[in-house]
């Protein structure tokens, strides 16, 4: 049996930049708290948590004497002036793509009331964000818009909008290229009055992943995806994977594995999420190796 890893599985940027920064700043002996898990990897967060790091489900919980590490989804800006005002300090790890995005967001936004205000029109375009409703980055975008900005996942939830307002689109930076198009069209196909700019902001180093997960899931006989359970990027990931390979199973760690799985197997692709360490992909490989298991 071959096992082989995918070379586009693993970190990506962002995450990976704010897993490295905050180890240095334990390895310094610093006080640090995330707000939320770091990552959405049950055991990068464990370890994190042994090496001295506070997960924190909000602002309020931080202890006296921490700093506060903003992790890769970025936050809404309440979280800053929180901090400001407690006299917090504040390691910004956001990634830099979310970073840029929210500063867009906040331009357009501030543009539209300052419009407003001085009487160019009676209301400012209303901000669509293609995103899952609730997701941590999704939260620091419809932020930037002091809560006004409305949150879609699929071209049905446009039946609620006024769409004869002037819209601008905007996109969670992990979604995927073909549903951002779907909305796209779909706007397009509905709109009678009004204008409509919308602006392509997904990252690309997410997005190459779906066409490059999907090849690599049909090229071998089984695929396991390793990924932490509450990652929305590791579901969409493994999905995309099945439809192609219905042999394709998801685990969490190595201990998930069933043997019967691999049964039969010449080639077992090993891939995960953005948020995926490679040792645990590695250590899921060691796991398939060993006959025992």
């Amino acid at each position: 049996m071959q096992i082989i890893r995918a070379k586009t599985a693993g970190f990506c940027f962002g995450v990976d930049r704010a897993v490295k920064l905050t180890y240095d700043l334990l390895a310094q002996g610093r006080k640090v708290a995330t707000l939320g898990p770091l990552i959405h990897n049950a055991q990068v967060v464990a370890d994190l948590e042994a090496k001295g790091a506070v997960t924190c489900p909000d602002i309020d919980a931080v202890p006296d004497g921490y700093e506060v590490i903003i992790r890769s989804h970025g936050v809404t800006p309440d979280v800053y002036r929180t901090c400001e005002a407690r006299g917090i300090p504040v390691i910004d790890a956001t990634c830099p793509v979310v970073l840029r995005l929210q500063k867009r967001i906040k331009q357009a936004y501030d543009e539209g009331k300052r419009r407003v205000a001085v009487g160019e029109t009676p209301l400012p375009p209303l901000i669509l964000i293609y995103g899952k409703e609730g997701h941590a980055e999704v939260n620091g975008l419809v932020g930037q818009t002091e809560g006004t900005a409305i949150v879609i996942q699929n071209a049905d939830e446009l039946d609620g909008v006024d769409l004869s307002r002037d819209i601008m689109l905007y996109s969670q930076t992990t979604k995927s290229l073909e549903g951002f198009q779907r909305i796209v069209e779909e706007i397009r196909r509905r709109k009678k009055t009004g204008g409509f700019q919308y602006f392509d902001t997904i990252c690309r180093q997410v997005a190459t992943r779906l066409e490059k997960m999907r090849d690599f899931a049909a090229s071998h006989d089984v695929v396991v995806f390793v990924s932490g359970a509450k990652s929305s990027n590791g579901k969409v990931l493994c999905e995309e994977c099945r439809k192609v390979n219905p042999r394709t199973y998801s685990v969490t760690e190595a201990s998930e594995l069933r043997p019967e799985w691999v049964a039969g197997a010449e080639t077992v692709g090993i891939c995960g999420a953005t948020s995926t360490p490679g040792w645990l992909m590695e250590e899921v490989a060691k796991r398939i190796l060993n006959v025992e298991f």
